[in-house]
């Protein structure tokens, strides 16, 4: 057997432990590989953010919708109603934002059928018209008492005459006294409630006004109102 010579066997050991050439095809086959791999991700991340938005944005917008519907089934409500009385029809604008709980009261009796019938039992003349099933002789002696001392206090536009508005509300309905001013009444009693007032049927009002009544203001012949009809417009 033929001895190597040291030089080739040198030669030939760097020959094996160089390093091995990869191809082109190799490289160009990776990089599409790990681009695929950063295009997906970039898709994935895409899709999952602008869900998350539409997400937040959906939420957005339903609170908005409640505000909407709230707001619409407020607008909704009769703004108006038409006393029919015995003395003409009386056309009341309703305060929806001004008095909502007392308005929300008056259109839930007026469904009831509560004002049917219901009479106006004590008119004290150029003050008040009182009307009620129930009839309080302590109201009207409240009425009466501060008629004068009302007189010196300041009132408002809200206080003013032809002012549709309510006693102090009571769980009972019968309790639920309208009046209808006809003259200014202060802001100082705290116990009465407008909710209203008079656009059309002053001259009714003024009929009303105009009845003969006894030593106790109370009229000597009926007068009342025969229904109530609720309007969403005039």
């Amino acid at each position: 057997m033929a001895r190597i010579k040291p030089q080739a066997l040198l030669i030939q050991s760097k020959k094996k432990k160089g390093p091995t050439r990869i191809s082109v095809t190799t490289i160009l086959f990776c990089s599409l590989i790990v681009l695929s791999i950063l295009l997906s991700l970039i898709t994935t991340y895409k899709h999952w953010s602008q869900r998350s938005r539409g997400q937040t944005g959906t939420g957005l917008l339903n609170f908005e919708n409640v505000d909407e519907i709230a707001d619409s089934k407020k607008y909704d409500l009769p703004g108006y109603a038409v006393l029919n009385t015995s003395k003409g029809n009386i056309t009341i604008e309703l305060f929806k934002d001004g008095s909502p709980e007392i308005v929300d009261k008056f259109l839930d009796l007026c469904q009831k059928g509560h004002f049917k019938g219901m009479p106006f039992h004590h008119v004290i003349k150029n003050y008040v018209i009182l009307g009620g099933h129930s009839q309080d002789s302590g109201g009207i002696e409240d009425w009466t008492s501060k008629r004068k001392f009302h007189r010196r206090l300041p009132t408002s536009p809200k206080h003013e005459a032809f002012m549709l508005g309510a006693t102090k509300i009571k769980e009972d309905s019968k309790a639920f006294q309208l009046f209808i001013t006809t003259a200014p009444i202060p802001d100082s009693n705290d116990k009465l409630y407008m909710f209203g007032r008079v656009i059309k049927g002053v001259d009714g009002v003024q009929e009303i006004e105009e009845v003969d009544t006894d030593t106790h203001y109370r009229p000597k012949s009926p007068v009342g109102i025969i229904n109530v009809i609720l309007q969403q417009e005039i």
